[in-house]
């Protein structure tokens, strides 16, 4: 049977050790960053800083392939009762991000490259960015599966696949993975 091909970014499932209890830290987005953020994208240290209230936020953006990683968005403080479930581009607003680099994440592969298979398991490979649903306000980014190597570099470490209904090793299989470059870890070479 063939995989359905839903992507919906970096999912948190649970940790190293343990189940994950949907902790996350509160960031904020920069009115000039213009960048639509979803649920399940991957973001880094902007390098700002904003004072909202009296709080002071570090401010995010979304990662690319090869950026430190500080952690994935789990979910986007509504403003008023019609904001979106998504960060909007051009927005300042708070995003809830889980940034425990022992987190393991839910990623479908893309369609781009040939098939990950079980023994990519230990590997290390970088992620496809894609733009959110402005429908759903779920990310559509996805794992590289044209990236697999050892090299230390890559952005995730493959885990394993994900034990679920309706997913196997072929196209649009969901994996596991973990943040290699992470803001709070050493990166370290696959195997």
């Amino acid at each position: 049977m063939a995989n359905p091909s839903i992507p919906n970014g970096a999912v948190p499932v649970r940790t190293l050790t343990g189940p994950y209890m949907g902790n996350t830290n509160a960031y904020s987005t920069a009115a000039g960053d213009g960048t639509l953020l979803g649920i399940g994208d991957f973001v880094k240290l902007a390098g700002t800083a904003q004072l909202i209230g009296d709080i002071t936020y570090a401010d995010v953006t979304r990662a690319a392939p090869g950026d430190v990683i500080v952690g994935v968005v789990t979910s986007v403080v509504p403003a008023t009762r019609d904001s979106t479930v998504y960060r909007a581009a051009s927005t300042a607003t708070i995003v809830n991000v889980c940034d425990d680099p022992t987190v393991l994440f839910e990623m479908q592969e893309s369609a781009g490259g040939t098939a990950l298979t079980a023994n990519d398991i230990g590997l290390n490979a970088n992620f496809v960015v894609a733009n959110a649903s402005t429908t759903t306000g779920l990310s559509a980014t996805t794992l590289n599966n044209a990236t697999e190597a050892t090299t230390n570099t890559l952005d995730l470490k493959i885990v394993g696949l994900a034990n679920k209904p309706n997913n196997e090793v072929g196209a649009s299989a969901k994996w596991i993975v973990r943040i290699n470059r992470h803001q709070y870890v050493d990166q370290i070479a696959g195997v």
